[in-house]
């Protein structure tokens, strides 16, 4: 290339590069771009589900926990030495026994025989006591012969010998009582119904006096301990004792109790018969008593009777609250706030809860019959959130 060319090209290049610059400029002159405008925004509206408050009645249920234990259990004890003759069908580990049924049976001859023995010492001092009247008698006819009307001491009318022979009579009666009951005692009988938790003799066994024949406890109702907190109590009427009154058990609130088996539940109805006297002092609670009539009866379903010790899951119906708001327990927030529509918005509300269970919470006030209540779970639901109630 030569140097003319070369020149060239060093004034034609700028002018080029000009040229298109001014085109491009003039093309972006005549079509301006135009700025996009953001689509308007429309607000969601939130579906909920919510029903309408109305005041109602509401019972509360307590829910305890206790075991069963006998009315009464004790020691059976022989009162006379001996050896046993015979003892009961019914006297075993387990045995079902009806007040005042013999047991068992102590070896009686000797008893028989301090019976005999005794009867006739009482005829003897019976027989002297007559005798000893009769002199006392004979002495006051001698003294008036040959008193001369002088007054005659005791001793001289046998009055001390006729004390005596009294006395001898009435310890006469009092050792022939002795050796009857001792008689009566060789049966040993059952002080009430009931049932034997462990036989400790048997058949041909000597006992001495004080010996424990078998470990028993009575029949007739069975009890169960239930504790119950503070706030559990103010919605309980316990029928309490007082000072002065008989301890006859008071029918108080009914009580449906759960014993299990297994995998199978049985249903018992007791009512509430008294509180203890005290708090118990490791968690300040309170034990009411439940007592449940004849447990160990045949029941049509099949229930088995119950056992001492068995574990008992009751459920206690306590005093009914009037012209209350009972909502679902899941529509309530942190314990103490709900949620409400007004105006299709949603409104927090705090309410004061004045009892709950698994399923329910009761409120009493700041709320108002015919009010919409949310119930659709929220998570943390926005006061002024624009919601729409469905199947309203």
């Amino acid at each position: 290339m030569n140097a003319l060319t070369k020149q060239s090209l060093k004034v034609l290049l700028p002018l080029l590069v000009l040229a298109i610059c001014v085109a491009a400029a003039f093309k972006i002159n005549q079509n301006p771009s135009q700025a996009r405008k953001a689509p308007k925004t429309t607000q969601v509206v939130l579906n909920v589900d919510a029903v309408p408050l109305v005041r109602s009645a509401y019972t509360v249920q307590l829910k305890a926990y206790g075991e069963v234990r006998p009315r009464t259990e004790g020691t059976l004890i022989s009162q006379v030495a001996g050896t046993l003759t015979n003892v009961s069908r019914r006297f075993q580990n387990g045995g079902f026994f009806e007040a005042g049924e013999p047991l068992a049976q102590i070896d009686d001859r000797d008893y028989v025989a301090a019976v005999t023995m005794t009867e006739s010492d009482r005829i003897q001092a019976q027989f002297e006591l007559e005798e000893e009247i009769a002199r006392g008698k004979q002495a006051e006819v001698n003294w008036k012969r040959i008193g001369k009307g002088k007054q005659a001491s005791e001793l001289v009318l046998r009055k001390p010998q006729l004390a005596a022979a009294k006395a001898k009579v009435a310890s006469a009666k009092a050792s022939l009582d002795k050796a009857k009951l001792d008689l009566q005692r060789t049966e040993i009988s059952a002080p009430y119904a009931g049932r034997i938790v462990d036989k400790k003799v048997d058949v041909g066994q000597f006992v001495s006096s004080n010996t424990e024949l078998a470990d028993i406890y009575a029949i007739d109702y069975v009890e169960v301990r239930l504790p119950l907190s503070p706030r559990q109590v103010e919605y309980l009427t316990i029928p309490e004792q007082y000072r002065g009154e008989d301890n006859t058990p008071a029918k108080g609130p009914d009580v449906a109790m759960i014993a299990r088996q297994g995998r199978k539940e049985f249903m018992w109805e007791g009512f509430i018969s008294r509180a203890e006297s005290a708090l118990d002092s490791n968690n300040r609670q309170l034990y009411v008593v439940a007592q449940l009539n004849d447990p160990y009866r045949q029941r049509e379903d099949g229930a088995p009777p119950l056992k001492i010790g068995q574990f008992i899951e009751a459920t206690i119906k306590a005093n009914t609250l009037d012209e209350v708001f009972v909502i679902p327990r899941s529509a309530l927030y942190q314990g103490k706030t709900v949620v409400l529509v007004e105006n299709d918005l949603l409104v927090r509300r705090d309410v004061e809860v004045i009892w709950t269970d698994e399923t329910s919470a009761v409120v009493n006030h700041n709320l108002s019959a015919g009010e919409w209540l949310v119930t659709t779970p929220l998570g943390s639901p926005v006061s002024g959130t624009r919601v729409s109630i469905r199947s309203k």
